[in-house]
């Protein structure tokens, strides 16, 4: 009973690092348009930013994966919380496009350090039967800051376009701080010490051979698609409908907001019901449908509603996938969050530079680039699942 309170309590933990670390990047979401303008950039450097924030969580997911599963999760998990609010601080004290760069760079770096090992961390202290349940939690906690955070930043604007960086990195610190004292110390996972010497191409290429690899693809796919959502919609209604940081910050908030409530209460029941995989098809298709849909809306209200439409289905995929994941993944659960962690970082890194390109050279492009990487998606896992594990479509079996 002492353990399983002490696991529960490290599950709060977790959800509140996961929480702060996606707060600090959502805090800063609604004021990238007008604090880009400062350094005369627009789409092309916003995509390219991000991208390179995706880059630097791609280089050293799997490595920080690895990492943890052969000496603990926590202070990995410190780490990355420091650099990741060390390098929100430099961002807002940046006076040239090329501080730009490397603050983000540095960020991506944390950022990876964080949430591969948060990842595992949350399969170590969950049960085969708690996976989802504890999956969907730090979902929902991912959720909750992506929600909090742009609110936080639109009215942190008022003050300076700097202070919201700052405000994200001090929190992010303080997330640390707090993690020394409370978070629980984890025992090295001896059966990881032969991959200690594998760099990035080899893990790359063992994870094709892996269980979970098709997806591994999904995510990278999934991920590629959403980005040029999530990348140029604060851009596209200030462009089209000259939508301020504080209407941006609502419509991200309230997407955030429904997106919390299903992974808090409803997540856990689909998956019992229909299973992760019947999740992750019928949302892609959801979500592809979105996105598309956003060209032909106007008013704010509908807006909006196809915003809330396509965060609520996203949010369903990649609890569920991240589940299926950890579930396959057995003893080696730093390992696969790495890969896990890899792959979203790839298609995070490719989609929003292609979609700043889109953008500048036709703004409603990245949302038809989107929703056709995304259609394709479900079309992937839909055929992959029917030929090679038509057991997932069965929620009882995995």
């Amino acid at each position: 009973m002492t353990q399983q309170k002490s696991n529960k309590a490290a599950l709060y933990i977790l959800m509140f690092n996961m929480f702060i670390a996606m707060g600090s990047i959502g805090i800063i979401i609604p004021v990238m348009p007008e604090y880009l303008r400062i350094f005369g950039a627009a789409g092309q450097v916003l995509g390219m930013l991000i991208a390179t924030f995706a880059l630097a969580q791609f280089v050293f997911s799997p490595i920080a994966g690895n990492l943890s599963d052969l000496y603990g999760r926590k202070n990995l998990i410190i780490f990355g919380l420091i650099l990741t609010g060390l390098a929100q601080i430099g961002f807002g004290l940046s006076t040239d496009v090329w501080m730009l760069f490397l603050a983000r760079f540095l960020g991506g770096l944390g950022s990876a350090f964080v949430a591969p090992p948060i990842m595992a961390f949350v399969a170590d202290v969950t049960t085969y039967e708690e996976r989802g349940k504890g999956m969907s939690m730090l979902g929902a906690a991912m959720s909750f800051g992506f929600m909090i955070g742009p609110g936080i930043g639109g009215f942190l604007a008022k003050v300076s376009l700097h202070f919201p960086f700052f405000m994200a990195g001090a929190a992010a610190i303080l997330a640390s701080i707090l993690s020394y004292f409370l978070l629980p110390s984890t025992k090295p996972n001896t059966a990881q010490n032969r991959q200690k010497q594998d760099n990035l191409v080899k893990q790359m290429a063992r994870s094709v051979h892996m269980p979970y690899f098709v997806m591994l693809i999904i995510m990278m796919v999934f991920s590629f698609g959403i980005a040029n959502f999530q990348t140029t919609l604060s851009l596209f209604v200030t462009e089209k409908f000259n939508y301020s940081p504080g209407d941006i910050a609502t419509i991200l908030v309230v997407g955030g907001a429904f997106g919390v409530i299903v992974q808090m209460f409803i997540i856990t029941p689909l998956f019992k019901r229909f299973g992760e995989m019947k999740v992750v098809l019928v949302n892609l298709f959801i979500a592809s449908v979105a996105i598309f849909l956003i060209l032909f809306v106007s008013g704010f209200t509908l807006i909006l509603v196809v915003a809330t439409i396509f965060s609520t289905a996203t949010t369903l995929i990649r609890p569920a996938v991240n589940t299926l994941i950890s579930k396959l993944a057995e003893t080696e659960q730093g390992f696969a969050a790495g890969l896990n962690n890899a792959y979203m970082s790839l298609g995070n890194m490719i989609g929003p530079a292609l979609a700043g390109f889109l953008f500048d050279w036709n703004m409603n492009s990245p949302y038809i680039f989107g929703a056709i990487i995304l259609l394709a998606c479900f079309f992937l896992a839909l055929i992959w699942t029917l030929k090679k594990a038509p057991q997932l479509m069965h929620p009882d079996s995995h």
